[in-house]
């Protein structure tokens, strides 16, 4: 009996070998981590300074992958397809929550199929109109949409997203009509409202900051419950409309069933890139705010926000296009 315990025990620690190699060796070769939106995006350009220096921190190359379109989801299914090995993983946004009720049907699980791996930063968004309009405070725009009700266009990242569920719960609380336009992507709803294309936006922070501060771009508002650190002087827009808040998280995800070895690592490594002072100033002066929490805790937001989003999108009666 007890030869056979002994060999019993021998052979579990055998089969643990796998797992024990792959956190000591983890990782060995370059991470790619998809960034569900096109180039030059929220998520696009907070990756560039946060890639760099996990790079240095896990001692491996780390690929910016843009897989750009329907709402985030060709980029988040790849990731919940990918081989659940800690080297594919996900940039995502309060995109993915909402997708889990916007959409009626989806390749994948956005629950089942992906595993959190931490928060990375949040942002408030800017509500911004073309210099062209005259509307230069919240008040101003929703009179002016009243006045010529259907005749303002707005642009969004895509059917579905932040920027579009946040203008209509503004439309919806201010009793305002406006026509929404979207992009696929952030990126092509920025250049659009820059050439005037169409007349409002909301969009985070880091993506407008520099058309705002050159004038491209006028900030009437932030959509979240407190000012921005780098936009003092603009109102929140629940100065105005009371009771409204919009606010967008970005945090990483992996494929269900990555090591935990391998999720930990991540983590630890995602920690000290918020901590690092370089970083750390790049992204708050880029209009971000650094942040880090565990798996579990980040768990824990993506279910609250899930249920979040579904009474924002039954309340807006948002529809995904």
């Amino acid at each position: 009996m007890k030869f056979h315990l002994t060999r019993a025990l021998a052979a579990c620690a055998f089969a643990a070998l796998p797992g024990l190699a792959h956190a000591q060796d983890y990782p060995n070769h370059a991470i790619r981590i998809v960034v569900p939106f096109p180039p030059g995006g929220g998520g696009d350009v907070l990756m560039r300074p946060f890639g760099k220096k996990l790079t240095e921190i896990l001692g491996q190359t780390i690929v910016i992958d843009n897989r750009g379109g329907a709402n985030g989801n060709i980029g988040a299914e790849a990731v919940a397809k990918a081989a659940p090995d800690g080297y594919t993983v996900l940039l995502a946004n309060n995109s993915l929550p909402i997708s889990a009720t916007l959409y009626d049907k989806l390749s994948f699980d956005p629950v089942k199929d992906l595993t959190t791996v931490g928060l990375v930063a949040d942002t408030p968004s800017a509500l911004v109109v073309h210099p062209s309009v005259p509307a230069h405070n919240v008040n101003e725009l929703i009179a002016l949409a009243k006045a010529k009700p259907g005749t303002l266009n707005f642009g969004s990242a895509g059917p579905g997203s932040t920027p579009h569920l946040a203008i209509e719960l503004l439309k919806k609380q201010a009793g305002i009509d406006m026509v929404h336009v979207p992009y696929k992507g952030s990126g092509p709803a920025v250049a659009a409202v820059l050439a005037g294309d169409v007349q409002v936006l909301v969009s985070n922070i880091g993506t407008v900051l520099a058309q705002i501060r050159a004038g491209k771009l006028r900030a009437i508002a932030v959509t979240s419950a407190t000012r921005a650190a780098v936009l003092p002087d603009v109102p929140t827009v629940g100065e105005t409309v009371k009771g409204y808040e919009s606010r967008t998280w970005y945090a990483m995800f992996a494929p269900a069933g990555t090591p935990p070895a391998a999720i930990a690592k991540l983590n630890n490594a995602i920690a000290e890139a918020v901590k690092a002072p370089d970083v750390n100033k790049q992204l708050v002066d880029m209009g971000y705010e650094p942040k880090s929490n565990t798996p579990a805790q980040m768990a824990a937001l993506y279910r609250e926000d899930i249920v979040t989003w579904a009474k924002v999108i039954k309340l807006s009666g948002a529809k995904a296009e």
